[in-house]
């Protein structure tokens, strides 16, 4: 056996190996790892469709690792501040909005969430107000019946980047730890608003309690 099939051999156990992978960043570790042996089984041995192919394949799959790679840096470091969702956007569409345009009901089904870029939004029924910066659309998800809570009307023209939930989805399958920080954000994103409403409550009751005290 020449040292090219030893190295064939290899790859090919490699590439056998991708398919147990159950997340892709270990998948597109050991594809590299196939690219490599079979460059170097093709040049050894003269074959030059292999050679080819993997040659082809090797900055697509270091592109995939390094997107990968950053998709989690970045979600790890926006679960570990605030929630600004910017590692969201190259997965993202853009769509324009029109002024006073209803971007979605409350009760109708939901299927994506928003990020504003410009313009400013409104969630109708608590009146509250979203700039650029802000994510909006995505409590639905994890929704039993995936309907809307909220009124979302656009006051101001502007762009919105959207992204459905299948897409989020598939983030979470091709890599877990991107679904454990998102859960993370989700659950932030609820906390802050049982917070705002808690202050609202106290604030109602104060000035509810306010005509009583003076008299």
């Amino acid at each position: 056996m020449t040292q090219a099939d030893v190295i064939g051999y290899v790859g090919a156990v490699f590439v056998f190996a991708t398919f147990w992978m159950k997340t892709m960043i270990p998948l597109r570790v050991l594809a590299l790892a196939s690219n490599f042996l079979f460059i170097g089984y093709g040049y050894l041995a003269a074959a030059y469709p292999p050679l080819v192919l993997h040659v082809l394949l090797l900055p697509l799959n270091v592109m995939r690792l390094r997107q990968m790679l950053e998709l989690s840096r970045q979600v790890a470091h926006a679960a570990a501040g605030d929630l600004n969702m910017d590692w969201l956007k190259p997965f993202t569409s853009s769509r324009s909005m029109d002024f006073d345009e209803l971007l979605f009901r409350k009760g109708e089904p939901a299927d994506r969430m928003f990020f504003v870029v410009t313009g400013r939004c409104r969630l109708v029924e608590s009146g509250v107000d979203l700039g650029p910066g802000a994510v909006v659309g995505e409590l639905a998800m994890l929704a039993p019946d995936k309907a809307r809570t909220q009124t979302l009307q656009c006051l101001e023209a502007g762009k919105l980047l959207e992204i459905t939930y299948g897409q989020l989805r598939q983030l979470y399958f091709q890599n877990p730890k991107f679904g454990f920080y998102f859960i993370e954000l989700i659950s932030k994103r609820l906390f802050e608003n049982i917070v705002r409403l808690e202050t609202e409550n106290a604030e109602l009751r104060g000035s509810a309690a306010a005509p009583g005290e003076t008299s």
